[in-house]
């Protein structure tokens, strides 16, 4: 169960822990590690955390279509609990635009790269960066990769295309968590196309055997919080559950199970709170910035 959540302010740069009780906020964390944070995710002792980089405004377009994150600033960055001893794993220039952040518990963290068309990975201690996939350059952001979640227990990865903004045109897909012998990542033979045709699907979770996933598309699909079973080898994804609406641009994600809960973070500011088995959801706390990632933060986990 979950006594906090950790929470990313894109425009701040702030790693917050909001508490689950009571939507206290606490700042564990706000300076110069990396620009418009992303993911995040609790593990090995320490927070990590994924950056996008320094956006270009881009004057022909208005509000957040207008940043352009191309630039090859982004980063993946380290702090103990109580926000010290902050590290870069990802040195400078080695990636584009970090997203959401997990782990496989044993060591190894793995992000999508949205400008960068690519799913990585890299160990806990800074060693052993490596990409898993990555794409080629595609009209309408097809190639672009943003959610991403683990299941060590099959041996699968998984991860979103969201393709362009309320197009209809997502996209989950699977494949091997270790590439196949002799394989590149640039060229997979075991990449399965789950679901397409989504609104716009962004962060992934998988907890007992179910998929969920946020959508910041149009309605009425879209700006939702879905669930799925996984798919078999070979098999199609079947239609999602759409557990809760109306959130404001959906982006973060966090699943307690044992509550019977999830957490659904939105660039509205607000994180919700969204029961499992049906119900309207009900917002936690208003920060009042835009959100971006959240994770939690179990009860036996130290967070302050």
């Amino acid at each position: 169960m979950f006594e906090a959540l950790l929470a990313l302010g894109i425009r701040t740069g702030a790693v917050l822990r909001v508490s689950t009780v009571d939507g206290t906020v606490e700042t564990l964390h706000t300076g110069p590690a990396g620009s418009s944070p992303d993911g995040v995710v609790v593990t090995a002792g320490r927070i990590f955390w994924t950056t996008m980089g320094r956006p270009v405004r881009d004057g022909a377009r208005s509000g957040e279509a207008g940043l352009d994150y191309s630039a090859r600033t982004g980063g993946v960055h380290s702090m103990l609990p109580d926000g010290s001893d902050v590290r870069d794993l990802v040195v400078p220039g080695a990636m584009t635009t970090g997203k959401q952040l997990t782990t496989d518990g044993a060591g190894r963290l793995y992000w999508g790269d949205r400008e960068g068309l690519r799913v990585s990975s890299i160990r806990v201690d800074g060693t052993g960066l490596r990409d898993l996939v990555v794409n080629g350059p595609a009209p309408d952001r097809l190639a672009e990769c943003v959610g991403v979640a683990v299941d060590p227990g099959h041996g699968h990865l998984y991860w979103t295309q969201k393709g362009p903004a309320k197009g209809g045109r997502g996209r989950i897909l699977r494949a091997e968590l270790d590439l196949p012998a002799g394989a590149e990542p640039e060229d997979r033979p075991d990449i399965e196309t789950l679901w397409d045709g989504l609104p716009e699907p962004i962060d992934l979770e998988i907890v007992d055997g179910t998929l969920y996933w946020t959508d910041r598309g149009a309605a009425p699909d879209g700006n939702s919080l879905n669930r799925a079973p996984l798919p078999a080898p070979g098999a199609r994804g079947t239609a999602p559950e759409i557990l809760a609406r109306g959130f404001g641009e959906a982006i973060g994600l966090a699943v307690d199970a044992p509550s019977g809960l999830a957490y659904v973070s939105d660039l509205g500011g607000r994180i919700w709170r969204v029961r499992l088995d049906g119900g309207e959801p009900e917002i936690l706390v208003d920060l009042g910035t835009p959100v971006s990632g959240i994770c939690g933060v179990p009860a036996d986990t130290e967070i302050h």
